[in-house]
């Protein structure tokens, strides 16, 4: 049966005989590197680029000691030789004795080849195709000198001297000052010294196919032995119950790997302390929310029994109060959690201007203010004031301390809201100051404890409020001080004074991260 799905007319035809490839894009898996891998690779590596070099090495050490020999032989050879040539009535002659001429050829390996020329380059008495020394080539009288060169095809090393004829002629007082040099040279095959050569080389590399191999399983041996108590860490930490956050013992671990182990120790350490936070703060919430959920469910049931609309209304309003209390301490529970886990790497400081902030904060409890009938002042100062932190947690700090200022300021009180600055010191103040009831000097330790709040306090609240403060404030390296009102007249009430101290920001600094 034909296919009755409706057709695209923009569709782009399939081509005939060719299927379309579906290519899916899978994520990129890496590669799990091993130690033990790494470590082995990089010394196999340079031990496998060493070795042809060393080879080579030893070649060419092996050719120079295996010259020395040959070449005195070559010297005697040429200096017997020299010994022969003189001249006869202005002719060069050589007198070899035919054991000496058959000395000279006598090998069964290398060719041996020898001439002698006279003064002009004359032939004399030897192998004619012999190369010729080069000409620029300082002639140092009665000294033997080497060269390589090639005779017949073949690579020869050769040994030749300049011979003073004036001086085995008998006719020394010649009229010519310059001496009449004579060429001695003698050359032979390099057969023999390749084959010494070849047996130097054998008697090094030979061994080392047999050392090798040992070296590797003692590497390789050593390694398994080296890495060893990393698996031994591995089985202690695998043996581990699941809620056991105590510390690693790094006494039993080698010294390299001591730093992995503090740093493990240093994560256990911050784990236990999120766990431990984690479940203070279920525990506090629990607990907390105990009596608002209680009172919210006494009075809708109160509410339901209710006829009287009278009764009902008074019983709806006690509920919105409850749900309103629930509402601000839920809240303040989750503030105090985002306090409590911010750190510099999830949420990063950044300059801020502290005037301007502390400014935005008080417009938005203005509002507030004025619905209690408070005088709610900002005091700015006459330059900006520069500090780096988080502007978020800063706002929920202020904003805690003027909740708390204006919760115990009673109607027609006053306050007041200051940032200033102590070039000198590098410090940054923001101070909240009220007209309130003022705190005992005995109590002001203890107001930063969560759910604590002073006896006889009549004002409703949670006891969270300065706990998030002084959180907030820890996380910026700043304190926070309580005093007096300076500026309260009413000795039974006489005010408090909120400091929050802050380290300043260099305004070139400042200059250059906006820049």
């Amino acid at each position: 049966m034909p296919d009755a799905r409706p057709i695209d007319p923009q569709a782009t035809p399939p081509t005939k005989g060719k299927r379309r490839a579906v290519i899916a894009t899978q994520p990129e898996e890496r590669i799990q590197r091993s130690l033990f891998g790494e470590i082995l690779d990089w010394m196999l590596a340079p031990l496998l680029l060493l070795w042809p070099m060393s080879i080579a090495i030893t070649y060419l050490i092996a050719q120079s000691i295996a010259n020395q020999p040959f070449d005195r032989a070559l010297e005697d050879s040429v200096t017997v030789l020299a010994q022969q040539v003189s001249e006869v009535n202005g002719k060069t002659v050589a007198r070899l004795p035919v054991s000496a001429r058959d000395l000279l050829r006598a090998d069964d390996i290398d060719n041996i080849y020898f001439q002698i020329t006279g003064p002009r380059g004359e032939f004399v008495e030897g192998d004619r195709d012999m190369p010729q020394p080069p000409l620029d080539e300082d002639k140092t009288i009665g000294s033997v000198q080497f060269r390589n060169d090639i005779l017949h095809g073949n690579d020869v090393r050769i040994a030749y001297t300049q011979v003073d004829l004036r001086r085995t002629s008998e006719q020394r007082a010649a009229s010519s000052k310059e001496p009449r040099l004579a060429t001695v040279q003698v050359g032979e095959t390099l057969e023999k010294r390749a084959q010494l050569a070849n047996e130097i080389i054998k008697g090094v590399i030979l061994p080392q196919f047999v050392i090798l191999p040992v070296a590797l399983a003692l590497v390789w041996f050593a390694l398994s032995r080296g890495l060893s108590p990393l698996s031994e860490l591995q089985q202690r930490i695998r043996a581990r119950r699941p809620d056991d956050l105590s510390p690693i013992d790094s006494g039993q671990v080698p010294e390299e790997i001591s730093p992995l182990v503090r740093s493990l120790n240093d994560m256990l350490a911050r784990l236990s302390q999120t766990i431990a936070l984690q479940k203070r703060f279920i525990a506090d919430a629990a607990h907390q929310m105990k009596t608002p959920l209680a009172g919210m469910r006494m009075q809708s049931e109160l509410a339901l029994r209710q006829t009287d609309q009278a009764d009902i209304h008074r019983s709806l309003e006690q509920l919105a109060k409850s749900s309103e209390s629930a509402t601000r301490l839920v809240n303040q529970l989750l503030s105090l959690a985002r306090a409590e886990n911010q750190t510099p790497a999830t949420a990063p400081f950044e300059p801020i201007e502290l005037s301007e902030l502390a400014r935005n904060v008080v417009q938005d409890w203005v509002p507030m203010s004025f619905t209690q009938r408070i005088d709610l002042g900002f005091e700015q100062p006459g330059h900006p004031i520069m500090i780096s932190g988080n502007p978020i947690m800063l706002r929920e700090l202020l904003s805690n301390l003027l909740d708390n200022a204006l919760h115990y300021t009673p109607a027609l009180g006053s306050v007041t809201v200051r940032a200033r600055a102590d070039e000198e010191t590098g410090q940054a103040f923001l101070e909240v100051e009220d007209t309130g009831p003022g705190i005992a000097p005995t109590e002001r330790g203890h107001v930063f404890e969560r759910f604590y709040r002073i006896l006889g306090t009549h004002t409703a609240g949670s006891g969270l409020g300065l706990a998030i403060v002084r959180e907030i404030a820890q996380q910026h390296e700043a304190t926070v001080d309580i005093s007096n009102n300076p500026r309260s007249t009413d000795p039974k009430a006489p005010g408090c004074l909120f400091r929050v101290t802050l380290r300043m920001t260099p305004r070139q600094t400042y200059m250059d991260d906006i820049g």
